[in-house]
Order: C-alpha cells, then structure tokens, then sequence
C-alpha cells in the first residue's frame, strides 16, 4: 500500500475515534450511522454485550442521566491497518459533570475495537470498553 493512502487510512481513524467520542458527549444518537455499521457488536462491563447499531442506539438514549455531561478526553490511538479491516486501541479518560459544575466523577478506559471500510469511509464493527479505574466525589 502506497505511504500516501496509509497515511490517510490513519488520519481517518483517528477522526473515526474523535467523531466516536464527540458522538457520546454531544448525545448525537440519531448520528450514530456515521460512527458503526449496522451490524456493531459493542462490549462493556455497564452494558454487556449489545448487537446492532439500533441495540446500542436504543441502550445510549436509555442510559442517559438527566442533567449529566460527558467530556472524554482519548488519547494514545494505535492502529493497525490490513486493508479494508482494522484493529486499534486507545485510552480515555471520561469526566461527568453537570453545567457550571466540576465533575463529580471520573473514569480511564481502555477502548479496543475493529473498524472497516465502508463506501462511506471508515466504521466502527466491534468496540470493547474496559473500565480501568473509576473515582466519584
């Protein structure tokens, strides 16, 4: 694969994780479709194990706290490209707050998950969240 199109697939990627996260702090359900494909297979120790994109639509709008904000700050993307198929992994740190107020709790996960490649770019296929630590005031 030519340097220029690995670059690319890369820079990609790295949005595909900035849209990811940015979708969960803004609660852009309704967006979910530019993040997964529609057969997503999501793991986490809060919501188990949720199959297709409507599942895990339907399980963020449930899980939403009235009031409660989301900042997740993701950091140290890896990635593996193998043609239309990747791995990679982050880390994040999530801070959950309520306007005008300094978050009352905060959390680092590891993020592991597949992408592929769409006809409209990269998606993600599978994502698994690992809860690393967690500390509420």
């Amino acid at each position: 694969m030519p340097a220029n199109a690995m670059i690319a697939d890369r820079i990609e990627l790295a949005d595909l994780f900035s849209r990811f996260t940015r979708l969960l702090d803004e609660k852009r359900w309704d967006d979910a479709g530019t993040v997964f494909t529609d057969d997503v297979t999501v793991h986490s120790a809060r919501a188990g194990e949720i199959h297709g994109i409507d599942g895990l639509v339907g399980y963020m709008r449930q899980s939403e706290i009235e009031g409660e904000h989301t900042q997740h700050v993701t950091t140290d993307l890896l990635v593996n490209v193998n043609g239309d198929r990747a791995e990679a992994s982050a880390n994040s740190l999530v801070y959950f707050y309520r306007d005008g107020q300094a978050p009352h709790r905060t959390s680092g996960l590891r993020l592991a998950c597949t992408a592929v490649r769409t006809p409209t770019g990269w998606r993600l296929r599978e994502s698994r969240t690992i809860l690393a630590w967690m500390h509420e005031k």
